[in-house]
């Protein structure tokens, strides 16, 4: 990677300040719970010694690639926060990769094209908006350094990603820089809205565990300074930082609580069917990301929301064999004890354990419940912010036709489009090139060849180097 890192900090202007009523720049309830015990556990290091060279992976002057959507910082924008852009400037087998998303965008491409890392870094930007360690968010770091990215004279290498978050603060840009040997860190992170940078981090010191910080203040000091710590994504701690005192803060503020919000309202879901064949354990109903807990929030739904539990015995009619009459589940006498999910196969006739279907059925009534249902139902910890009628939920699904039928793929592609026009629920899916072929023909969806797509940016970089 041939980057450097750009140390260049917020320069106030004038702009339009964000209203003062606005959910996302209210500051009297409480900070972030995710965020607050992240600060807590982990202090920043004093401030920061003298600038040395940066390593080549960090990110410089944000590059092309910006979101499709329109609108001005401050502006009106999508009411929901979404994720407009997904951003792998240099991850795993990407480079430059600047991925629109839609409501309904689903990945294709031949095994080794990079379709597990996109969600991946989508599923990673989420846990660190969440208060999650690099550590955490990024279990193997050193597998996500692209191939043959040479290490600076100190051993160092690292990977970049980022994106593009819409919605009433107008579009804003979230760059990352992250140092991947000889340590997991942070060099460099940017969060920018209307071209202008808002907060900006650099490693200064690669003795001390913290980066330097600066945001926009715009009051009688025009930028704020601040080391914070290394292992944290800086846009989740400035509101801990910021109080909203002046139209700068508040802008940062706008900016920054945009992107947590639509960054956490991400849900990875890999359906295991050999662990969700079993009885569950009597729970809170909260969907599991194997979804071996499936019968327990069958049971849930078909008391606290039926009539999605309704739409659920729906679909499934529509994509399992034999008659379906509706979904049932069996508790022991003790209760709480483990709870069955049955299909109901009508009057005078025997109910079917979930545990006898076949693994493409089970498979499709877990991605089912998911698309119908809400962060409520799924073991998440969506951002307390908003309201969650204006949170917009972005399901992340790797091989999410593995083991379904052509039927079952149609439907739970009907599915998806229906709860992305309704703006709720947004789907991100890597799929093979048969469930590709058909979702070209249906309006709404976006299919994303990445195999064609990394073929042409190969020749080029090829050709580039000849």
């Amino acid at each position: 990677m041939d980057a450097t890192p750009d140390t260049a900090e917020p320069r106030p202007r004038p702009g339009p300040a964000v209203p003062e009523q606005s959910r996302l720049t209210r500051r009297a309830g409480p900070r972030p719970a995710a965020a607050a015990a992240a600060a807590a556990r982990h202090q920043a290091a004093p401030g920061a010694a003298a600038a040395v060279a940066a390593p080549p992976y960090g990110y410089g002057a944000p590059g092309s690639g910006d979101s499709a959507a329109t609108g001005a910082a401050g502006g009106a924008g999508p009411v929901r926060p979404v994720v407009g852009e997904l951003r792998l400037s240099a991850f795993g087998p990407h480079r430059g990769l600047a991925l629109p998303l839609a409501p309904v965008t689903l990945l294709t491409g031949p095994s080794g094209s990079g379709k597990s890392h996109v969600l991946a870094a989508h599923e990673s930007l989420a846990a660190l908006a969440a208060g999650a360690g690099l550590d955490e968010a990024f279990p193997d770091p050193s597998a996500l350094v692209p191939d043959r990215a040479p290490a600076d004279a100190l051993g160092r290498r690292g990977f970049r990603i980022g994106c593009t978050v819409d919605g009433p603060a107008g579009p804003v840009r979230l760059d990352l820089a992250v140092q991947a040997e000889p340590s997991l860190r942070i060099v460099g992170e940017r969060l920018t809205a209307d071209g202008e940078i808002l907060l900006g981090t650099a490693l200064r010191d690669p003795g001390r565990r913290s980066v330097q910080a600066a945001w926009l203040t715009g009051g009688t000091a025009a930028v704020t300074r601040a080391p914070f710590p290394d292992d944290r994504l800086g846009t989740a701690l400035i509101p801990l930082r910021v109080a909203g005192a002046t139209p700068g803060q508040r802008r940062v503020l706008a900016a920054a609580e945009q992107v947590v919000v639509a960054l956490r309202s991400a849900f990875a879901c890999d359906p295991e069917p050999h662990r969700m064949r079993r009885p569950a354990p009597h729970g809170e109903g909260r969907l599991l990301r194997d979804c071996a807990n499936l019968a327990d929030v069958l049971r849930r739904t078909r008391h606290e929301c039926t009539t999605r539990h309704s739409l659920l015995a729906r679909a499934a009619q529509a994509a399992c064999a034999g008659r379906i009459h509706g979904l049932d589940v069996l508790t022991s006498r003790d209760e709480p004890g483990p709870v069955t999910a049955v299909l109901d196969r009508g009057p005078g006739r025997p109910a079917t354990e979930l545990g006898r279907l076949g693994a493409g059925e089970l498979r499709f009534l877990a991605l089912a419940l998911v698309l119908l249902t809400g962060p409520g139902v799924l073991a998440m910890d969506p951002a307390a912010e908003l309201l969650s009628a204006r949170q917009a939920l972005t399901v992340l699904a790797d091989g999410f036709d593995r083991g379904l039928d052509r039927r079952q793929n149609a439907e739970l592609l009907r599915l998806a489009l229906l709860a992305a026009g309704r703006g709720h629920v947004r789907l991100l899916a890597a799929v093979g090139e048969d469930t590709a072929a058909a979702a070209r023909k249906a309006p709404g969806a976006a299919v994303v060849d990445l195999g064609h797509d990394r073929h042409a940016r190969d020749e080029q970089r090829t050709a580039h180097d000849r």
